[in-house]
């Protein structure tokens, strides 16, 4: 897979004397961990533990912790942590910078880390903007590997916990308090995840978006959605018990995909 520049990605810079530990107290990940070879990935949740954001983290060379985005909540983002900043030593500013992404470890000329989320992702990397659109094709790399992205996630719609960050890295159980950490915690330790992000591949049109059981009842909804061939595949936000199928999108049948990141939680009997 080539590099692709992430036109739909933007980055803000949090930089001071309180960086580290303002974002640690914010961030559903541990930040402490952050380093230059070592993103990661993390969300700004409500307090009621929904994902009100979804970001990736990276180490900048002065010191400072750039944040990766979706372009179209930047500000909104900007804004929100902004509220909470109070007198900390800590600013908060937008970039011209970059987003690139590529797949796999092939001869590129310019290697950033890998992925946080998923190592077969391959790597990303924060940097001067480029110019030709990559986003679409990134998307459908994505996508394939049935990772969710920020269009998938949305704001304040589901529990984060419901995104699969538990399994793409995206949450640490071990790190102190941060917002939403409550309920997230309580979903982890009752192993009460009962619906999920999953990949489905379908062919025809989604109709209403509405993923369907046997007898017609909705047990999920699309959220975004690639051709694949003669085939799309999509991320639904679905209820894990119905991942057995059959199910139908659109009026045509629909099967869920299991990667290895995510098979063992769309097992019979995860959900109960």
């Amino acid at each position: 897979m080539p590099t692709h520049f992430l036109e739909d990605r933007a980055v803000l810079r949090i930089a001071g004397a309180d960086a580290v530990p303002f974002l640690q107290g914010l961030l559903t990940n541990d930040v402490t961990a952050l380093a230059p070879d070592r993103p990661l990935y993390a969300g700004l949740l409500s307090p009621q533990g929904k994902a009100l954001f979804d970001m990736l983290l990276f180490a900048g060379a002065d010191g400072a912790i750039l944040v990766d985005v979706a372009a179209t909540r930047a500000e909104a983002l900007a804004r929100r942590l902004g509220m909470y900043r109070m007198r900390k030593a800590v600013t908060i500013d937008p970039t011209p910078l970059g987003v690139f992404a590529c797949g796999g470890d092939g001869d590129h000329v310019h290697h950033g880390p890998a992925d946080p989320r998923l190592p077969e992702l391959g790597r990303r990397w924060v940097g001067d903007a480029g110019s030709e659109p990559g986003a679409a094709a990134y998307d459908s790399h994505r996508i394939a590997f049935g990772v969710p992205g920020s269009a998938d996630i949305g704001n304040d719609e589901f529990l984060w916990l419901e995104t699969d960050a538990d399994l793409l890295a995206g949450v640490s159980f071990t790190k102190g308090c941060y917002v939403g950490q409550e309920n997230t915690a309580r979903m982890h330790h009752r192993d009460k995840v009962r619906r999920r992000m999953v990949p489905v591949r379908f062919a025809g049109n989604a109709g209403d978006a509405v993923l369907r059981d046997a007898a017609g009842r909705s047990v999920g909804t699309l959220r975004s959605h690639r051709a694949a061939g003669e085939t799309s595949i999509g991320i639904v936000h679905m209820r894990v018990e119905a991942a057995e199928g059959p199910l139908s999108l659109g009026g045509m049948a629909a099967e869920v995909l299991r990667p290895g990141w995510l098979a063992g939680a769309l097992t019979p009997g995860e959900a109960a």
